[in-house]
């Protein structure tokens, strides 16, 4: 986990390559769980009322750390 201005980034391995989601609580009436695509890099950011609701997106979660852990095309 790394501590950014406007998120804490949840990250694999340390890397600022390999984000697995973004945690947006600085609104105490907005909160949002920034979830990563994996193809694109792009952030879905989805409003949570509880920090327990990211449970209902573990799938997703755990599909962004399985895309990182593939071996690369390249080598």
């Amino acid at each position: 986990m790394r501590d950014f201005k406007g998120f804490c980034g949840v990250l694999l391995d340390h890397s600022l390559l390999k984000p697995i989601c973004r945690l947006r609580f600085n609104s105490l009436k907005n909160k949002r769980l920034g979830l990563i695509n994996n193809e694109s890099r792009q952030e879905e950011r989805v409003p949570i009322d509880d920090l327990d609701d990211i449970y209902k997106y573990a799938d997703r979660l755990k599909a962004t750390v399985s895309y990182y852990e593939q071996p690369s095309p390249r080598g």
